[in-house]
């Protein structure tokens, strides 16, 4: 009997894995997506009528916080009081309904609020300053006149910004972007607001925190409890948040804890101390020239075109977040200078009616769009009927127009560092271990806050700024452009960008190349344009 053995072979010993190469991913890798994921709605998609109409009026609850403050800033110092700055209010809401509207309509196409611009403060005080020693009968005609010079300024200066818009020289401008320009450009029309945000809300810390903290703890962790919960609040957690601290502060008011305060702490906390409701028209419609006809002056006119291009260079960079946060591709070059174009067309309105400053594309609103993760233009579309309501009848207007403006402050505390967070989204675009790049990323960025916040510290209520020769307008205009972030960004950034070794691959140039042209991407058509067949009655040259 033969026995056979079982040889058991013993397995080959397996090498181990090559060790990960120093400085090679250890994690997931996240390659770059042109559209975010997370959005319920983009920009041509739209939520349910209801939804739409309370996401609406949450838009215009948002922009009014700024059109309020500017005209509380402003009027007063023009001479003008109560009833003067509820007009001033329902003139800029009705004209950033008007701009908002054709913007959306026949401009850049994106989800953008058209609102009132800090940008002309300087030039406006510079007028205000003019006419200070003048022998008026009394502060109201002063205010008229003063209003008059600003309404001739406004609609002259609109001259520069239609030419560059539809000669198409500022669309030409932007094709020397790239994503290293693009994210501290985006990056500081977020950032350069920061003293609309805790430095407002330290005014009345008591409001404007409990705000801050509740917005943060309702919108964000809440909304997790439950998936009907979270709908809710992703969407309407900011009307909550509004609503609660409104009607505590308005407990505070009525129990008198400001009754001894300071005056500054009176208008910064109190729900009663704007006057607005007592001193508004219950019915009123903004109307051309309604403080008079027009008074020209060179030098104001100047002044107000410094003012004008910081709103275009302000704008640029708030369409391109906008349509990050609506799920488009990024504007092309003949859309920025139709959009431009049309933008100086608006502020040949603003002057038209009235307005105190020109408009400009809102920031606080095109945070919104990330914050509810919704991009629709119909929403905002719908927005500027509520923008018309209330600047028709005055009363109901200045009632939302009397929030305390530390929980606006709060709500910027949020909605401009998304759009600011907008802005670094695209340097997935670029490469971010370029040293070239963080050079030219670096220095725009630090030079885009640093010199404007230099111009703004020395900037006197009187509009009086660190450029100081014997040409006052001159001096407005260099004032102006480098008060704004992004205005010098787009300066040192373009410049570095296209000078140093500019024919690096790493700039990510190739990316945004195809969204620059017309028929570059096949998306182009379906985002940008004109409705109802407009474009065919447009001259191509004008498109």
């Amino acid at each position: 009997m033969v026995e056979t053995a079982n040889h058991h072979t013993q397995p080959l010993p397996v090498a181990p894995p090559p060790p990960a190469p120093l400085g090679g991913p250890r994690g997931p890798v996240f390659p770059p997506h042109e559209q975010l994921d997370q959005l319920h709605y983009c920009i041509h998609s739209n939520p349910s009528w209801p939804q739409a109409v309370m996401l609406a009026f949450q838009h215009y609850i948002v922009m009014l916080g700024t059109t309020v403050l500017i005209a509380s800033t402003v009027v007063p110092l023009m001479g003008g009081n109560n009833g003067d700055k509820a007009r001033v209010i329902q003139t800029l809401l009705f004209m950033a309904g008007v701009n908002t509207l054709l913007q959306t309509l026949i401009g850049s196409r994106l989800p953008t609020v058209m609102g009132s611009s800090f940008a002309y403060f300087i030039p406006v005080m510079s007028i205000v300053d003019d006419f200070s020693d003048k022998g008026f009968a009394s502060e109201h005609e002063r205010f008229v006149y003063t209003m008059r010079a600003v309404q001739g300024s406004l609609m002259v200066s609109s001259i520069i910004i239609i030419f560059l818009g539809y000669s198409r020289a500022w669309g030409n401008l932007t094709r020397f972007f790239s994503p290293v320009v693009l994210v501290p450009v985006v990056c500081v029309v977020g950032l350069g607001l920061f003293t609309r945000g805790f430095p407002q809300l330290a005014n009345c810390v008591e409001i404007g925190l409990p705000m801050l903290i509740l917005l943060v703890v309702g919108q964000q962790y809440l909304k997790r409890i439950h998936p009907r919960a979270q709908l809710i609040l992703e969407r309407f957690g900011l009307l909550f948040c509004i609503a609660i601290i409104w009607a505590f502060a308005g407990i505070l008011t009525v129990a008198g804890a400001y009754n001894n305060a300071m005056e500054q702490t009176k208008r910064s906390c109190r729900v009663d101390h704007s006057y607005l409701i007592s001193s508004s028209p219950w019915v009123r419609i903004p109307y051309p020239f309604q403080w008079g006809a027009p008074v020209f002056r060179a030098s104001h006119v100047f002044g107000m075109m410094g003012a004008a291009l910081v709103t275009s260079a302000e704008s640029t960079g708030t369409f391109f977040a906008a349509a990050r946060l609506a799920g488009a591709t990024p504007p092309p070059a003949h859309v920025l200078s139709r959009s431009i174009g049309l933008q100086g067309i608006s502020l040949f309105l603003d002057g038209l009616f009235g307005a105190t400053v020109g408009t400009t594309a809102s920031v606080e609103n095109v945070g919104l769009l990330g914050l509810t993760h919704i991009g629709s233009r119909r929403v905002v579309q719908i927005s500027t009927a509520f923008m018309f309501f209330f600047s028709i009848f005055g009363k109901f207007g200045a009632f939302f127009a009397s929030i305390p403006l530390p929980i606006f402050a709060a709500i910027y505390c949020v909605l401009f560092g998304i759009v600011a967070a907008t802005g670094i989204s695209f340097l997935q675009f670029a490469n971010s271990n370029s040293m070239r790049n963080l050079y030219v990323l670096g220095v725009s960025l630090f030079l885009g806050v640093s010199i404007s916040q230099y111009f703004v510290s020395h900037t006197t209520n009187d509009g009086n700024g660190p450029v100081k020769t014997d040409g006052g307008w001159f001096n407005d205009i260099l004032n102006t452009i480098f008060s704004s972030p992004p205005t010098v960004a787009i300066i040192v950034g373009t410049l570095l960008d296209n000078t140093l070794d500019a024919r690096h691959a790493d700039r990510g140039i190739q990316w945004l190349i195809p969204f620059q042209h017309r028929k570059g991407d096949t998306r182009n058509e379906e985002f940008y344009d004109l409705p109802l067949r407009i474009h065919e009655l447009i001259p191509t040259r004008h498109l």
